[in-house]
């Protein structure tokens, strides 16, 4: 064990110094005062959206733009606490069979139309079509929640049978569209309806040119009061430096940036901002693969890696993130470490690929290649698992590509993935990714015990059993080792400061901002 540990310090010092010198290109160029103007807000992101449909949408970018054009009857903030935003009240009967949503009256659309409950209850019935994606959250086993208008400012949410997890997510998180522009359409399960946008949210659409930029104006109705910043502009920067430089030269306002990128940035002119998101990001592996079919052969795979080696390299120090051992993140109240954790043990993983009659193997680890944290704990897995005998060849893509290879039910064109998602606090809602008809099990792993696992622990509502089956499911998944969780960190928003009242539009998960029209410009 010695002589790995002399190996290894050179080969991760070496990494991650590199890393830091890609980190900082361009931190000679001295910050600038913005030039992007009082009336509008820059904000960078990665790539273009490649789901704008409110009804379907999951990815990051996609979720950004949705959430600055409509709004949820309620939203979950970062803490699990729930706040109304489309909604006035919510009431849960005593036999937890009926949700009853009182509707605020004072809202209009951004074309000025009335919103009411038929616009909820037409939304909720694209939700629960089957065919477009998204049905799982409308279902209590595998019957459907009815939605009915009581009147124009109240509907209802009619369980099957009571549910915990039904009562705590059905009334959130779904983004609500208007029925009178949306009534036309007649496949909601495409990723762009290629209408107009209508809302309710702060903003409104004005242009999406794919590739550079999504531009919004100020929504004059919006019920949250008048933007301060009149336009906002979302500019398509995939590479992190470019945006770093740009956020440098005042070119933009904000930009995502990594701990090694702080010490570039001139404090004078930007602030760094650092949240918690509740996600996790891992490595995957696809058990449609040959190669990963035997359980053995996955836990070797983590017996060999050292996650601490990882974090280390990419986040420098532990304030900027926290390890996760469950497939829930670390701060999540559901959250158990009594499972495997696979602390690193390169002489089992040794002995398990033997067990198994495995030898001189080859496996491909697919990531987004113009991620550079991605990129950086790519060469260290591959690094790792070629002091047991593993093979990794790397393959860098972009975003789109491995997004749209996951999704393929039924491919074998990846053995690992590198990804990561947020969730949010019921474990419930992590069924999308593990039980084994989803469309996100990217893992492609069928496991009747798991699937029963989730059934019976989300219609369960003593809290105390509830907790339990949960601790049950984590250690189902830890053993079966078809996701390896790597890290819970925190996310860090670079902001000009001539950008103000950051705290009001609060750094939330997923969406960065829970309101951009509460920021202000000096």
């Amino acid at each position: 064990m010695k002589i790995k540990k002399k190996f290894w310090l050179p080969t991760l010092l070496a990494l991650t110094a590199a890393f830091t010198v890609a980190c900082s290109s361009g931190a000679s160029t001295s910050a600038t005062k913005s030039t992007t103007g009082k009336d509008q807000f820059v904000y960078a992101i990665q790539s273009d959206p490649t789901d704008i449909n409110p009804i379907t949408t999951t990815n990051r970018e996609g979720l950004t733009y949705v959430n600055m054009i409509f709004s949820p009857l309620v939203r979950i903030e970062a803490d699990g606490s729930k706040k109304n935003e489309l909604a006035k009240s919510m009431e849960t009967s005593a036999d937890g069979k009926t949700v009853t949503v009182k509707l605020r009256d004072d809202v209009k659309w951004s074309d000025g139309e009335k919103f009411t409950a038929d616009d909820v209850v037409f939304t909720y019935k694209q939700r629960a079509d089957k065919k477009n994606g998204r049905q799982n959250k409308m279902l209590v086993g595998d019957k459907l929640i009815e939605v009915k208008k009581i009147d124009d400012y109240t509907v209802e949410f009619i369980l099957p049978s009571a549910s915990a997890a039904a009562i705590e997510n059905v009334a959130t998180e779904t983004y609500i569209i208007p029925e009178h522009v949306y009534k036309d359409v007649t496949d909601f399960s495409v990723k762009d309806l290629n209408i107009q946008p209508v809302g309710t949210g702060p903003y409104k659409l004005v242009e999406n040119k794919r590739g550079e930029y999504i531009k919004f104006t100020a929504n004059e109705n919006y019920y949250g009061g008048q933007a301060s910043i009149k336009d906002v502009v979302f500019r398509i920067i995939p590479n992190t430096d470019t945006a770093k430089v740009a956020l440098q030269k005042g070119e933009i306002d904000a930009t995502v940036v990594l701990p090694n990128d702080v010490a570039d940035l001139d404090k004078e002119t930007i602030a760094s901002h650092e949240y918690t998101e509740g996600s996790v990001e891992y490595l995957g592996l696809n058990t449609k693969s040959e190669a990963l079919k035997d359980p053995k052969v996955r836990q070797a795979i983590m017996y060999a890696l050292n996650k601490e080696d990882l974090n280390k390299a990419v986040y420098l120090d532990n304030k900027f993130y926290e390890t996760p051992n469950s497939f829930l993140p670390t701060d999540n109240p559901y959250k158990t470490d009594d499972v495997e954790k696979y602390a690193t043990n390169v002489e089992k993983a040794k002995e398990l690929l033997k067990e198994a009659g495995v030898s001189n193997l080859k496996l491909n680890l697919w990531y987004r290649g113009n991620d550079k944290a991605y990129t950086l704990q790519a060469t260290l897995i591959q690094q790792q698992l070629q002091a047991v005998g593993i093979t990794v060849e790397l393959k860098g893509v972009e975003s789109s590509a491995l997004t749209a290879e996951l999704l393929k039910k039924e491919s074998t064109a990846y053995d690992m993935f590198l990804n990561m998602y947020i969730w949010g606090i019921d474990p419930d809602l992590y069924s999308v990714m593990y039980t084994s008809d989803s469309s996100r099990n990217y893992f492609r792993f069928n496991s009747t015990e798991t699937d029963d696992l989730f059934k019976n622990a989300a219609v369960e509502l003593d809290s105390a059993k509830r907790k339990e089956q949960y601790n049950e499911l984590q250690k189902k998944i830890a053993k079966d080792a078809i996701v390896y969780p790597i890290v819970t960190k925190k996310r860090i928003l670079a902001v000009n400061k001539n950008v103000e009242n950051v705290d009001k539009a609060q750094l939330i998960p997923i969406y960065t901002f829970e309101d951009v029209s509460k920021l202000s410009k000096k």
